[in-house]
């Protein structure tokens, strides 16, 4: 049995804040076992666990694995990264949609940048973008502006669920619906984006719902499941959400954590298996600086910090 854990750190292109954290590089951990591959690597501000406490876990599993232990972690990202080392993948899939572009900053330095996106060939079809994070007022004048520079991209909305109920009603209210695909978690608690989505009615997305495994029911405004698996973990909790969604007539979204290269590629593969008709949400690869694998998908264990490894012959 081979096994191994090493730790990634990677520059990103400019700081980002997740909830209240600043965050200037990725940091995670890869895990091979009998040589292949899973990332765990929890997102400062929405995952449940730190990436301490994911590599401490990920040491007892790794532990256990080599006395011949079976493993259930407990921590999500921890489930998804040793899931993917040890999963029979499909072969022969068909590549996935191209990901929709995210568009991440302040209102007025978006604006400034729309000038380009108007340069390119044709819009994209679809175009996300994060809200309740500046003033209202600036944020609702650069929709307007994409609405209007862009007549026929659909607009994917992401709010995190920043909002109170009052707020989302208030900015529910002024968006330009007929150009609005979804507005994904508008609010932090279900009933109140139910409530939302009955004055106003928005399409909605559940997300950190999802992540969260908390309660929820169908309803007509809700449109699409965005499944993360790093932050929901086990892939047999994943692709319960996936029957479920096809069960309800739901549109499902394989999205990323800011993953590195090596996680960005099996997400991509399982979007490729579960939703090869949706484009996926992974167009986060681009704020990272530097990669953990070659151009051929190796992984340059030069370039990481080993934690753990163990090659022993069976018997």
């Amino acid at each position: 049995m081979q096994l191994a854990l090493y730790r990634y750190s990677l520059p990103l292109s400019q700081p980002l804040v997740f909830k209240g954290e600043r965050l200037a590089n990725r940091e995670g951990l890869l895990v091979s076992i009998n040589g292949q591959w899973g990332e765990i690597a929890p997102l400062l501000g929405f995952s449940t666990e730190t990436l301490a406490e994911a590599e401490a876990e990920s040491l007892a599993c790794l532990a256990a694995l080599s006395r011949g232990e079976k493993v259930s972690p407990a921590l999500p990202s921890v489930q998804f990264g040793l899931d993917c080392a040890q999963r029979s993948w499909p072969l022969n899939l068909s590549a996935p949609l191209p990901p929709y572009p995210l568009l991440q900053g302040s209102p007025g330095e978006l604006i400034k940048s729309l000038s380009t996106a108007e340069r390119q060939a044709s819009s994209p079809s679809r175009l996300k973008l994060k809200v309740a994070r500046y003033a209202m007022e600036e944020e609702l004048a650069l929709i307007e502006q994409l609405a209007a520079r862009l007549p026929t991209t659909k607009l994917i909305l992401d709010a995190n669920g920043g909002w109170t109920r009052e707020e989302a009603l208030r900015f529910c209210e002024l968006l330009p619906l007929e150009q609005i695909d979804y507005l994904e978690e508008p609010c932090a608690a279900f009933a109140d984006s139910i409530s939302v989505v009955e004055a106003t009615g928005v399409s909605i997305a559940l997300d950190e719902t999802l992540s969260r495994r908390e309660e929820w029911y169908d309803h007509p405004q809700i449109k699409t499941l965005v499944i993360k698996p790093t932050l929901i973990g086990s892939l047999n909790a994943c692709e319960a959400l996936v029957k479920r969604a096809r069960a309800d007539n739901l549109r499902v979204v394989i999205s990323s954590s800011f993953e590195s290269d090596l996680g960005l590629g099996q997400l991509a593969r399982l979007a490729g298996e579960w939703a090869p008709n949706e484009p996926p949400g992974l167009d986060t690869g681009h704020w990272l600086t530097e990669r953990v694998t070659t151009a051929g998908g190796e992984v340059m264990i030069e370039n990481v910090h080993c934690l753990f490894k163990m090659e022993k012959s069976a018997c």
